[in-house]
């Protein structure tokens, strides 16, 4: 039995699919914070196969620990936490202890159960602001620029201690880059509660008429168009990625990082020239002022996970954008009904 922690947000409920089609028995704890059930009822529509869930949050220990007494878990996968930039900035207390001691719990958790082998959900935020492209998994760690991004780079500390206390732990620290699409079927993908805080839900909500134009945080960096240059991935390859690092885990790795990306940078024009494609129609943007600690360039280098994993993403923007625009507009409204 696989734990998935957050299994009902984004890149968990995609996640979810693959390890069901993989064959793997599944168990979702979420506190459904900013997801909806109604995802994973779709991801058993989709694979046909039934998800055990449970409602609870991390910091309740005592609904954490009833998990493991009743489900036989060989592994977690860590996607559970509080992701919104911005947000952090205006609450730093709660993303503190919400994602990092909420980690802790169910390190805690798991070290009772004897469970030792963990997937974390990390990020290329870590890598802070790096002078050379692409970014490598030996680049050194930078200061992060918000409190999200501190609570991915001090987790990552946390989980490394933990194996220097224990080398019987295997933990592998997943750093996405930029995660957009949504399944093949329409029938899942990102549903973002209030204004989306991320570039792809921001523009999918344009197209599908729920907001009136794109903003774009400055046309006058040092790039092509003028616009910050990221590494857009299809959460497909996201979550393929997991499964890959879960076969991973069975050679005991100790500790390893991998990045998950494409390895492309893509611009903020280049992504709204593709969703036009996706939805046949031009779609207005006003280039507003530059975002405080936004970073021009970041693009990962993903040949490790290649190289180890045998990992590689597979979809291109064009397909990330179609796939986007599938479950955008056969549900504009996400999951509400």
């Amino acid at each position: 039995m696989i734990l998935v922690t957050g299994g009902a947000g984004y890149i968990g409920s995609h996640t979810c699919v693959e390890l069901l089609n993989a064959g793997y028995d599944v168990a979702v704890l979420d506190n459904l914070c900013n997801s909806s059930e109604k995802a994973l009822e779709r991801v058993e529509q989709i694979t046909g196969r039934s998800v055990k869930f449970y409602q609870a949050d991390l910091l309740d220990e005592a609904a954490l620990n009833t998990v493991f007494d009743e489900e036989k878990i060989e592994s977690v996968i860590h996607f559970a936490g509080l992701k919104a930039v911005g947000e952090s900035v205006e609450k730093p207390l709660e993303y503190y202890q919400n994602n990092i001691t909420g980690t802790i719990n169910l390190c805690n958790a798991m070290r009772t159960h004897g469970v030792k082998n963990l997937i974390f959900s990390s990020s290329a935020t870590v890598y802070g602001e790096q002078e050379v492209m692409p970014i490598t998994e030996e680049m050194p760690k930078k200061a992060a620029t918000n409190p999200y991004g501190w609570t991915k780079w001090m987790i990552e500390e946390i989980l490394k201690g933990v194996h220097t206390a224990d080398p019987e732990w295997n933990i592998i620290l997943l750093r996405y880059f930029n995660p957009i699409g949504a399944h093949k079927s329409g029938l899942i993908g990102e549903d973002p509660q209030g204004i989306p805080n991320n570039l792809v839900p921001y523009v999918a909500q344009v197209a599908v008429g729920i907001r009136p134009y794109v903003q774009v945080y400055g046309d006058d960096y040092d790039t092509p168009d003028g616009t910050g240059v990221r590494d857009y991935i299809h959460v497909l390859d996201l979550a393929r990625g997991h499964l890959k690092a879960l076969e991973k885990l069975e050679e005991k790795p100790g500790v390893e990082v991998y990045n998950l990306g494409t390895g492309k940078g893509y611009s903020v024009f280049d992504v709204i020239h593709a969703y036009e494609k996706a939805c046949g129609k031009e779609l207005p943007y006003k280039v507003v002022g530059r975002r405080a600690g936004d970073l021009v360039y970041s693009y990962g280098d993903p040949s490790k996970a290649e190289r180890e994993m045998g990992w590689k993403a597979q979809y291109s923007i064009e397909d990330m954008c179609a796939d986007s625009w599938r479950w955008q507009s056969q549900n504009p409204n996400g999951y509400a009904e």
